[in-house]
């Protein structure tokens, strides 16, 4: 199928803040698990800020000299520190549980909402985009995000009341030891700001490339043969390996400066306990503090400062975590196919009467490539569509399908312009059968009744047969429920296209688009299935695509096309006798 050029800008990227915005609507979608996970991290970590305190008071109670030690109540402290603690783990286990089944409904809905945009996506979108870059965005990107859901959210969060509960508890011991902090966290703030700005489009940058290395992998897998027939091995990896290295030094850069920014908000931290021991001690020697509150002051400025490190050495993760959440989102955001016009009407029935008026229509509006084309299918009929590639042969097709709509004129579907018509109806009248051959994972007979999966296994056989494929199916060791591997590679390239023809006798409506259908057939069997097709196909308008013009001599009306024009039109005679474009293709074909 031709495509339209690729060369669509880079999209810009999406405010951080709208991002986050749209994660948490995805996130509140199952508010009573947030909930509940709120009331276990609060409750654990409160349990855990008291830990320090009751060590505090376990140092008081020993007292400076060894004679003046309650050690009863120094038990008493340290048993409940003990008890404490071990609660708050419980709860912290049960959490990450919780946050581990919210990811996964996240997720799982995420990815659901992006597959079926996926679905909703005009052609020209799939014409435009790799298919490897697609893929990427489903599964690396959606696990890059469920990452950081199930592990840098809880983080977040055990941070955020760490460090209220800490420095509450800091200010209760002694308001002037707080102070050291008004000069460290400023210089970290500060720090992880700036660090921030710049790591975040080196993430998005990594991401990008990911997904070019990926479609460029799908790209060189599916072309295997190719490669060894034409001994481009070589060729390609010296493609791969400058993909390869794009991605790597994306890669590289990304940790580079966000693992720089972890051990440079330790050094800050360790910098003010530094501070706080100094100053600590003097007010010890003072007589403001006990050692017990110097104490629990110390281990609450690590619980302080500890998550502030935390939160840095996070910060990469949540970045990628972002720019991967912004590729999914902005695929989720993609404009979807057209809705149909208000009042578009359902075809039941259909005669099969096709007209095209004046069609101009180009993939790129500057770029015409059908300039002024009308065409007249009676119901019945068969329609050959000849011409030298890129005259616009498959354009027509794709118009026909509306799987793009002309810049101006209108086709019309027994005298319905074809836009008041319902996608879904229009194409339901038609069946395809494509160069490109597609079978999926599952048995033949699966693969066959797709066009009608309520026809009965006698009608699917039918088909088959008229199909010339019935024989060959039977030769199997299962039958019709011999499994089909991905992309029908256990089966010939000629047996696919069969298969895929017998998919389209299948279906019962009333018009066919054969897309060099047989191509992959020899000519003798081309010529039994042309045979069988038109006894099959019986009242219904057939629109077919070929090279081998032997084969479209019985066509009812042939249409010669020009860079995007008619240039001929009439039954393979006519076009003989006229001596002109036809003729010559067809003298061509047996010299």
């Amino acid at each position: 199928m031709r495509k339209p050029p690729v060369g669509i800008a880079a999209p810009k990227p999406q405010n951080r803040k709208k991002v986050l915005i749209r994660l948490w609507g995805y996130l509140f979608q199952h508010k009573w698990m947030i909930v509940a996970a709120l009331l276990l991290t609060f409750t654990s970590n409160l349990l855990a800020l008291l830990g320090p305190m009751l060590s505090g008071k376990a140092i008081d109670y020993i007292g400076i000299d060894a004679g003046q030690a309650n050690f009863p109540m120094v038990f008493y402290y340290c048993a409940l520190m003990l008890l404490f603690y071990i609660i708050s783990s419980a709860l912290s286990y049960v959490l990450s549980v919780l946050m581990v089944k919210l990811s996964q409904k996240v997720v799982y809905q995420m990815r659901k909402d992006l597959f079926d945009k996926l679905v909703e996506l005009p052609v020209r979108f799939f014409d435009s985009h790799q298919t490897g870059d697609i893929i990427s965005r489903i599964s690396y990107d959606i696990d890059t995000v469920n990452a950081s859901l199930s592990n840098d959210l809880l983080q977040i969060a055990t941070s955020a009341i760490t460090v209220v509960g800490s420095l509450v508890m800091m200010l209760l011991i002694s308001p002037p030891l707080v102070l050291v902090f008004a000069v460290t966290i400023p210089i970290s703030i500060f720090f992880t700001k700036y660090m921030t700005g710049r790591v975040r489009p080196l993430f998005r940058k990594r991401s990008a490339k990911l997904g070019e290395l990926n479609g460029f992998v799908e790209e060189i897998i599916s072309g295997q043969k190719t490669t060894k027939a034409y001994h481009q091995e070589e060729t390609m990896i010296g493609r791969f390996d400058e993909k390869n290295e794009e991605a790597v030094q994306a890669y590289y850069e990304a940790d580079y400066y966000g693992s720089m920014v972890g051990p440079s908000v330790n050094f800050i931290n360790n910098l003010s306990l530094a501070l706080i021991s100094v100053f600590g001690a003097l007010l010890y020697l003072a007589g403001s503090l006990t050692p017990g509150n110097l104490s629990s002051f110390v281990l609450y400025s690590r619980k302080f400062s500890g998550p502030i490190n935390e939160m840095a050495n996070i910060i990469s993760e949540l970045q990628s975590a972002c720019a991967a959440a912004e590729r999914v989102l902005r695929l989720i955001d993609e404009e979807p196919e057209p809705a149909d016009a208000p009042g578009a009407i359902s075809l039941p029935e259909t005669a099969g009467d096709v007209r095209m008026e004046h069609i101009r229509f180009g993939y790129d509006p500057e770029k015409i490539i059908i300039h002024n084309l009308n065409l007249h299918a009676k119901p019945g009929s068969l329609v050959a569509i000849v011409g030298p590639t890129g005259a616009g042969k498959t354009t027509i097709i794709n118009l026909l399908m509306r799987f793009y709509d002309p810049q101006s004129g209108r086709i019309l579907m027994d005298g319905h312009d074809s836009r008041e018509i319902t996608r879904k109806s229009l194409r339901a009248a038609y069946t395809m059968v494509l160069q490109d051959t597609w079978l999926f994972h599952g048995t033949i007979y699966e693969n066959i009744a797709f066009s009608r999966p309520e026809a009965t296994r006698e009608e699917v056989m039918e088909a088959a047969k008229a199909a010339r494929i019935h024989r060959y199916i039977t030769q199997l060791p299962d039958g019709y429920d011999t499994i089909i591997n991905e992309d029908g590679m256990n089966i010939s390239q000629g047996q696919k296209q069969m298969l895929t023809i017998a998919r389209a006798m299948l279906s019962d409506a009333k018009m066919l688009i054969l897309d060099e259908a047989t191509s992959n057939v020899d000519t003798r069997t081309e010529q039994q299935i042309q045979a069988a097709m038109r006894s099959l196909m019986k009242d219904k308008t057939c629109f077919v695509i070929a090279h081998r013009l032997s084969t479209i001599q019985n066509a009812d009306e042939i249409l010669v096309v020009q860079k995007g024009d008619i240039m001929e039109q009439g039954t393979h005679e006519e076009l003989m006798q006229r001596g002109g474009i036809y003729a010559g293709l067809y003298r061509s074909q047996f010299q």
